[in-house]
């Protein structure tokens, strides 16, 4: 039997919609569920669950939201791709809040309708590379900066330069990305470089970003504290000291940093930029050479990767 591309166009729009529906209803369930042990929680990969954010940062969101009390924030979201994954578009889907969401994408807000119904509350669509030149001004021009709720940050690259740029306490809530291949014990970043690319910095994609140790004693001085990262080890969460643990997670346990810097992810690639799974140690090594700021000396010498590890001396 025929069927034209018409009709499986419109199947597939359809499909995708049921599928789409689906999600958001079995979200809400389990949220609205966890939300009753909210209170006893002591380990924050315990709330891991993926609703539309790439991993289980969705879960672990609500349970930060909910605690400090906040229901309809106002955040803004830079690395966000075509919004089909990201850690604001469950908040967006089920509460109607004010965003903003910036991304380097070509025609952004075309394919962010194609997945959202922008009805639904008031999101501003920003297509723009993001450096730490013009973060401020880019705030400041979308009215977006003060009084923020959820900050997150993703952008594969000079993410600790842009976030030095922010003044303390910019938000209540954040998260940020951070490069587990770094490891757990040495404050590196890529250097500051414009229009950074991360598959163009080194052909394996694993040279890109901070490592969680940068990241956390650079939030120490913009006034925030780490809670822990996901259970995947890429994203770390942070919350205003003007909201005190001890007051408002006076049962969540603290990970410890070292321990949780390091993650099996095994996404490298090799000069043809197919995928060969590096493993543990070897994905240090194979961007050994690379040249990134050692924090803990000179933050305007770059230096080759491997001069910052014994192992390599």
């Amino acid at each position: 039997m025929y069927i034209s591309n018409k009709f499986k166009y419109f199947l597939i729009k359809i499909l995708s919609k049921f599928i789409k529906s689906i999600q958001y209803s079995i979200g809400m369930s389990h949220i609205a569920n966890m939300r009753f042990k909210y209170k006893k929680i002591k380990n924050i990969n315990d709330l891991d669950f993926k609703i539309f954010s790439q991993n289980g940062e969705d879960g672990i969101i609500d349970y930060l939201l909910y605690s400090l009390k906040i229901q309809k924030p106002k955040f803004i979201e830079i690395g966000v791709g075509d919004y089909s994954e990201c850690n604001t578009r469950f908040i967006f889907e089920r509460t109607s809040p004010k965003g903003l969401i910036i991304d380097c994408l070509k025609n952004l807000e075309k394919k962010v309708k194609k997945n959202l119904k922008l009805w639904k509350g008031e999101l501003t669509i920003v297509e723009k590379f993001i450096n730490s030149k013009n973060i401020i001004e880019t705030l400041n021009t979308n009215n977006f900066y003060n009084k923020i709720d959820l900050f997150s940050l993703d952008i594969d690259g000079i993410d600790y330069w842009v976030l030095e740029k922010l003044p303390k306490n910019f938000s209540k809530i954040c998260v940020i990305e951070y490069n587990p291949t770094f490891g757990g014990k040495k404050k590196i970043t890529v250097p500051n470089i414009n229009n950074f690319d991360r598959s163009k910095y080194h052909y394996s994609n694993l040279c890109f970003g901070m490592s969680l140790i940068a990241l956390t004693e650079l939030m120490k001085k913009k006034k925030f504290y780490f809670v822990g990262t996901n259970i995947l080890r890429n994203n770390a969460f942070f919350i205003s000291d003007e909201y005190p643990k001890n007051k408002f997670f006076p049962k969540l346990k603290i990970q410890n940093i070292e321990k949780n810097a390091y993650s099996n992810i095994s996404e490298s690639r090799n000069k043809k930029k197919e995928l060969n799974y590096l493993k543990g140690a070897s994905k240090l090594d194979e961007i050994s050479s690379c040249e990134v700021i050692d924090l803990s000396k000179n933050k305007n010498k770059k230096v080759k990767l491997k001069s910052i590890f014994d192992k390599y001396k």
